[in-house]
C-alpha cells in the first residue's frame, strides 16, 4: 500500500510542478491524474496493489468534501450577498455541461459502423 500511495503522490507532485512551471491554469493534481492514465493505460491497468489502495481511498472520499462544507459554512455571509450570480452559475455550468455531452455523444455514436444498426435490429 505504501508503493502505491507513494505513486499516486509522485504523480500529484509531478503534475504541481508541470503547472507551476509552464503557468497554466489547470490544477497540479488534475494534471497529475491525466499523468497517471496516460501511464495505466500504456501499461494495460494499475496493479493489484494500486487498484486496492484506491478502492480504500475511495471508500473515504466523503471526508473530502467535509473542507468545503466548512468554507461554505465560513463565507455564509458572503454566499448570501452574492446569491443570485452564484445561482446563475450553477445553472448556466449545469446546462452547458449537460449539452457538451450530448454533442460529445452524438459525435461519437455518429462514428459507429453502418452494420451495427442492422445487427442491433434482429
Amino acid at each position: 500500500m505504501l508503493n502505491a500511495v507513494t505513486l499516486l503522490l509522485l504523480f500529484q507532485l509531478a503534475g504541481e510542478a508541470i503547472a507551476l512551471f509552464f503557468k497554466l491554469p489547470v490544477p497540479g493534481p488534475v494534471i497529475g491524474m491525466a499523468l497517471l492514465f496516460a501511464a495505466l493505460a500504456r501499461r494495460g491497468g494499475p496493479s493489484p496493489e494500486l487498484r486496492e489502495t484506491a478502492q480504500n481511498l475511495l471508500q473515504h472520499f466523503s471526508l473530502l468534501f467535509v473542507p468545503a462544507g466548512v468554507g461554505v459554512t465560513l463565507h455564509f455571509q458572503r454566499m448570501a450577498d452574492e446569491w443570485l450570480p452564484i445561482l446563475v452559475a450553477l445553472v448556466a455550468s449545469t446546462f452547458i455541461t449537460i449539452a457538451v455531452s450530448a454533442l460529445v455523444l452524438r459525435a461519437l455514436t455518429r462514428h459507429e459502423p453502418a452494420h451495427a444498426d442492422t445487427e442491433r435490429q434482429r
